[in-house]
């Protein structure tokens, strides 16, 4: 939902009262709302209710138009602020070779200092699911070792039924 099907302007409005700011930011009171419309359209404004949930409904005597724009222009300042933090799978087996933990790592470094999680998975099948975990913890080292930026195990690795997983994250 959209900010425009909240907001109620003149007519809309429905509380009997309102606490009415003037163009010109002014405190006018509480009047009642068919006083406050009357007002609004003698200066050839609208009657834009801001605050609905307080008591008496705050409303504001405003061009609806640029209202709209400095609530559009709100919201996209705000997305621009917001980051998404994307968890990145990572796959390694025990026998990748170390020009591919290489990439793998150069990989992990971009995404850390981007601001991403890494899910860092040691893929195990058949035999090697049941090899000793100080081994699996030691192949996993490898490419840790290789990792450029600076970084925190979120997650310690643990057993999964696919292998080894763990989570790391920028420090």
């Amino acid at each position: 939902m959209s900010q425009k099907t909240h907001t109620r302007i003149n007519e809309a409005i429905r509380a009997r009262e309102v606490r009415v700011i003037a163009e010109n930011g002014d405190n006018l009171g509480v009047i009642t709302t068919k006083e406050a419309i009357q007002k609004a359209q003698e200066v050839g404004l609208d009657l834009i209710e801001i605050s609905p949930n307080s008591n008496p409904p705050i409303a504001k005597i405003m061009d609806y138009g640029k209202f709209q724009y400095e609530q559009n222009k709100k919201a996209k300042v705000a997305k621009a602020k917001a980051h998404v933090t994307e968890t990145k799978v990572i796959q390694i087996k025990i026998g990748t070779s170390e020009h591919d933990l290489n990439l793998k790592a150069k990989n992990i470094s971009k995404w850390l200092k981007e601001g991403n999680r890494i899910k860092l998975d040691l893929f195990l099948m058949g035999r090697t699911k049941y090899m000793d975990m100080q081994f699996l913890k030691g192949r996993l080292e490898r490419i840790l070792n290789l990792i450029t930026e600076e970084y925190k195990v979120a997650d310690e690795p643990k057993k999964g039924p696919k292998g080894l997983t763990m989570t790391l994250e920028r420090k």
